[in-house]
């Protein structure tokens, strides 16, 4: 996913030399899967793991599988990872050095979701005979904690390669002032698997309140129109959006998705809440929505509307109650993680006859 706003010269604003991302302001994004992918393969490439009469070594990455990407929103890091590896590992009785055995170690489940210890590492071996059965006990008894260990390792540089240049010095700010401000979100980037997870399983959404924030202020708010074309039928369309399991392919992140009436939803690690308050199959979805970031208890009114054509389905979308200053990044924002990440993940932008 590219940087929302990315070529609007309106996010362009010049209060920094290089007039870039303000304060941190917007999101950016960085990939880190082909650093990660590297790094994976050296940290298991020919790692030892030894203890009296054994020697097992984990040779190479067999495979290698999955994306990683960090992105940074008004100066707080996000990460997502997920990745699936398959591990080489070979192994002897050091009393019987000539004779080697080898196996796997299969990752299935590496991510930001799970933290270290719930990893699962499966241990096999490619022939069983009584010596390999021991060496495979070993390494389910000790070797998977040095693993372990080693996933740790990646999970902790990624965190410190990527947050060095994702969070920029504001306006006037002192080195020293910028240093504490890095060193603040890298501590917030190491607690984002507990914190996605929380968000996910234990987030409360408040009823809608009216535009009046909580000190009495009203609050200037503005209504986005927009309508997309998704080549498929209005079933398809309609189950992508409330369907949970569909909802965290598109969005790449942890999604709860209760879709009845009164039922709440939490996307993007609990950045973005609210709740269902009308549901018609294949016609409509409104929604109470709101950012974690806007004033306390407030919430904007989000009606979805399908019309089923005989090569398509047009969706029309009505925000109401947006923060005056999201405005902008709003439309951009439902686009590029909405709408076109929902056609590339489930290729709703090829039409209905050319997949036929």
């Amino acid at each position: 996913m590219a940087k929302w706003g990315e070529g609007d010269p309106r996010w362009i604003v010049e209060e920094r030399p290089d007039a870039t991302n303000v304060n941190n302001w917007h999101w950016t994004e960085k990939n880190a899967t082909p650093w990660s992918k590297e790094r994976l393969h050296q940290l298991f490439k020919d790692f030892k793991i030894e203890k009296s009469d054994i020697e097992c070594v984990v040779d190479t990455v067999d495979k290698c599988t999955g994306e990683a990407t960090v992105n940074n929103r008004k100066g707080k890091l996000i990460f997502f990872y997920e990745w699936e590896l398959v591990l080489k590992w070979s192994g002897r009785m050091i009393k019987n050095s000539n004779l080697s055995h080898k196996g796997k170690l299969t990752i299935p489940n590496l991510s930001e979701e799970n933290d270290l210890e719930d990893v699962e590492i499966t241990v096999t071996i490619d022939e069983s005979n009584d010596e390999s059965e021991t060496l495979k006990q070993f390494m389910y008894n000790v070797g998977r904690n040095h693993v372990r260990h080693q996933l740790g390792a990646y999970i902790r540089e990624l965190k410190e390669e990527y947050s060095k240049n994702l969070i920029l010095p504001k306006k006037g700010d002192e080195a020293a002032a910028g240093n504490a401000e890095t060193n603040a979100n890298l501590k917030d980037a190491n607690n984002i698997k507990n914190t996605a997870q929380k968000a996910v399983s234990n987030t409360s959404v408040a009823a809608p309140k009216s535009s009046n924030t909580s000190v009495g202020c009203k609050l200037d708010v503005r209504t986005l129109s927009m309508t997309e074309e998704f080549h498929c039928n209005a079933n398809d369309l309609y189950n992508a959006l409330t369907k949970a399991e569909m909802v965290t392919a598109f969005t790449r992140a942890p999604a709860k998705v209760d879709a009845v009436r009164g039922g709440e939803f939490v996307l993007y690690g609990g950045n973005v809440v609210g709740k269902f308050e009308e549901l018609v199959p294949e016609k409509k979805i409104q929604q109470s929505w709101r950012l974690k970031n806007w004033s306390s208890g407030h919430y904007s009114n989000v009606v979805i509307e399908l019309e089923e054509t005989s090569s398509s389905t047009m969706m029309t979308l009505k925000q109401t109650g947006i923060p005056a200053s999201e405005y902008d990044a709003m439309k951009i924002n439902w686009y590029r993680y909405y709408w076109h990440s929902i056609k590339q993940t489930f290729g709703f932008g090829t039409s209905i006859s050319d997949a036929l």
